[in-house]
Parts: structure tokens; sequence; C-alpha cells
């Protein structure tokens, strides 16, 4: 039977009120879902509006390219899976044997107050099922809490830095720094030097600081599964 994993992406596509234009960071869908599917894992996309979810137009940039971003742009059978995600209220972790949500800023607006996300994300880590976020995407956790505790208090947690933040001059744009908000929700937050690869494991959490890391993590929910 192959292993079944759940990619969650963002629906929201601006970035504050700056009038430009976010999403999510294809690296961080490409690099993972390649990594994952080329091991036999089979891969369902869902977003909370379904359809096709924003890419943030930043991450296309030659310079952010890379193989994984490459053979996607030709990957008709991964395209048409974008083109349809599902809705995120007609997805059930049992379904699954794990969810991942790659990152780009969009997540921080909707995913982070989502509550059919927060209650799936809560699912999938009481059932021993492990759980999965890259760059931006550990900000989806702000508000998860497992017992009335944050779910990363205590645990061992990366995510996007606040001088990468600086680094693309976005401080004062986000609704909230994902470092500070991982601190401040207990989690014992650690780093390497900006943009390097970095990713992490506690348990059945496994977090990864920034686009760099996405195929890092794809590798430690692997073993995981």
């Amino acid at each position: 039977m192959s292993k079944k994993v759940l990619f969650v992406l963002t629906s929201h596509d601006e970035l504050g009120n700056t009038g430009l234009k976010t999403g999510f960071w294809t690296e961080e869908l490409a690099a993972p879902y390649y990594a994952l599917s080329d091991n036999g894992v089979e891969i369902t996309l869902a977003s909370p509006k379904g359809g096709l979810p924003p890419i943030d137009p930043k991450s296309e940039d030659p310079s952010f390219q890379t193989d994984a971003t490459r053979r996607m742009d030709n990957d008709g059978v991964l395209l048409n899976k974008l083109k349809n995600t599902h809705k995120l209220t007609d997805v059930k972790s049992e379904d699954y044997d794990a969810v991942f949500y790659p990152g780009g800023h969009g997540p921080l607006w909707d995913l982070a107050e989502d509550t059919i996300s927060q209650q799936l994300i809560v699912d999938f880590y009481s059932n021993d099922k492990p759980i999965a976020f890259v760059c931006h995407a550990p900000g989806v956790l702000k508000n998860v809490k497992i017992n009335g505790d944050y779910l990363v208090k205590g645990k061992n947690v990366t995510g996007f830095t606040n001088t990468e933040e600086e680094a693309v001059q976005l401080t004062e744009v986000v609704p909230f720094l994902v470092e500070d908000m991982l601190k401040k929700n207990g989690g014992i937050y650690s780093k390497i030097e900006d943009w390097g690869p970095y990713a992490i494991v506690d348990g059945r959490l496994v977090t990864g600081q920034n686009p760099a890391s996405s195929e890092k993590v794809a590798e430690e929910l692997l073993k995981l599964i």
C-alpha cells in the first residue's frame, strides 16, 4: 500500500495592503512533492478555497528556479492537481498518513487563522501522524492547541527567521513574525545562518527554516511515514 500525504496550500494572494501579490512559494511545493512522490508516496493537494492556489510571483523569478521547479513546469499531472486542489473542508485526516504545509507568505494570513486547518493539524497529530511545515508554514501553528496548550510548547522548532524577513523587507507587512510567534507560544526555537538548509524533528513534528530547507523537511517526513 503506498503511503498518502496531504499537502495544504494557501488560498491568500494579497501581500498585506502593499497592493502586491503573494501566495505559496513554488520551490516549497515542488521539491517536497518530488522527494516524496519519487519514493512512491501518493500526494493530494488541498487549500482553503479549493481550485488553483495563488503562486507567489517572486518565486517565479529565474534566480529562484531549481531542478524541482523546472520539472514542475513541465509536469502535466502535478499542474493539473494544482488547478484542482481539494477544499480543506472536504479532506479528512483519516485518509492520509501525514500532512505537509509548503510556505510562502500567504499562509500567514489565511491558514494561520483557519479553524479547519487548525483542527486538521490536531487530528493528524493526535492520531500519531507526522505533521510537517517549511519556511513560513510553521506560522500556521500560531493558534493550534492540544489539550489547552500550544502544540509547539516545549517542542524543538524552526521557521523563517526575523533576519530573513528583514532581508526580504516584509517585517512591517506580515501579520506576525514566525520566529517571534514560535518563541512566544513556548517553542524551543533554533536556526542556522540565514538561507541555509535546516530542518528539525521533534517526535511527529517536522519544521524547516526557509525555502532551501524544503527538501530536507520532505526527507525527514519520509522517514517518519
